[in-house]
């Protein structure tokens, strides 16, 4: 991944820098020290990167809703220009951060910044739950690949602001101003002041279980939903709506665990390539259609595969990198 890096642009979309420059995931910055380590030309490339992000949060001036829209006209008919006479992607891409300096030095920074800088993240791999701590003390722990982006410089009294991708628990912290703490999904916002709830947010699917406390469901649309404990919201169907759950199954990742209430084995397929990253063939439709029942451990792929190939009906079969479920012979 790091050999791809030829200029100081590169580092700034990959997160995984990103955590490393914000000192938001341990794990990151042991990787980018260790592979920086004494090279000179490695640690030219980084202090190139540094130096843009210091630019990119420099202090923001108030800017008009006409200087917006003609920096947003400038910078789309600069990308039309560049795309249709660009040689290759590595050229077009350089070109864009040129267009992109030009409306920076033109007043239009805020633009520039959302098109091309990413957030703080706290981020998990395959197979891997985490737990950490946001800037404002609100606790949160990250299910198997998923990502939690934040923005900076919180402050009391304003609203803190987080994007989720996969799936998340949320404990938030109070603030003495009772400040809001908003979570973004691809379908709805969660709007709380101090709670806690899971929300996930994959493959186009949004949906929220609260635990405690209150929180309101804001649709694209202007739709709000009202949520008291136990309570289980979902985008299904176009539209947000509630939905009885059991609760003790949709929070059973954060044990380690995974429960199965009649589950179609075509959804732990998919379940099981969300959480492991790996590709599981079924033998044939009807294989998909059959449901398993029972709580399983979801902290060992092996183990997971071992447990579901004891049931009576179904056969895992794991060679090398493949694994394909058939019905027992």
């Amino acid at each position: 991944m790091f050999n791809a890096y030829a200029q100081p642009e590169d580092f700034l979309t990959d997160d995984s820098f990103l955590a490393w420059y914000y000192q938001t995931a341990p794990e990151h910055v042991a990787t980018w020290n260790q592979w920086i380590g004494n090279d000179t030309q490695r640690r030219e490339l980084v202090d190139r990167a540094i130096d843009l992000l210091k630019v990119l949060h420099l202090e923001e001036k108030p800017v008009t809703e006409t200087q917006v829209e003609n920096a947003e006209t400038n910078l789309s008919q600069n990308i039309h220009s560049i795309r249709g006479s660009s040689g290759s992607s590595t050229t077009f891409r350089r070109l864009i951060w040129m267009a992109a300096a030009c409306l920076l030095l033109a007043g239009s920074f805020f633009i520039f910044r959302s098109f091309f800088v990413s957030r703080p993240a706290i981020m998990t791999n395959y197979g891997e739950i985490k737990e950490q701590k946001l800037p404002d003390g609100t606790y949160v722990k990250l299910n198997a690949n998923s990502k939690v982006s934040y923005a900076t410089g919180w402050k009391d009294g304003e609203d803190r602001e987080v994007w989720i991708n996969g799936e998340a628990f949320f404990h938030v912290k109070k603030t003495e101003l009772k400040s809001r703490f908003i979570v973004h999904t691809d379908h709805f916002d969660v709007i709380v002041t101090g709670t806690q709830f899971n929300v996930v947010n994959r493959h186009g699917q949004s949906n929220v279980m609260l635990n405690e406390g209150s929180v309101t469901i804001k649709s694209s649309n202007g739709k709000e939903i009202a949520m008291s404990p136990g309570e289980f919201v979902e985008f299904r169907l176009n539209e947000t709506q509630k939905r009885a759950v059991r609760n003790d199954s949709l929070l059973a990742w954060k044990d380690k665990r995974i429960v199965f209430d009649n589950t179609p084995v075509r959804e732990v397929v998919n379940i099981i390539k969300d959480h492991y990253g790996v590709d599981v063939k079924l033998e044939d439709s009807q294989v998909g259609t059959k449901t398993i029942s029972g709580m399983l451990p979801n902290d060992n792929l092996e183990v997971l595969l071992q447990a579901m190939d004891a049931t009576n009906d179904l056969e895992v079969v794991h060679h090398n990198n493949e694994i394909s479920i058939r019905n027992r012979q």
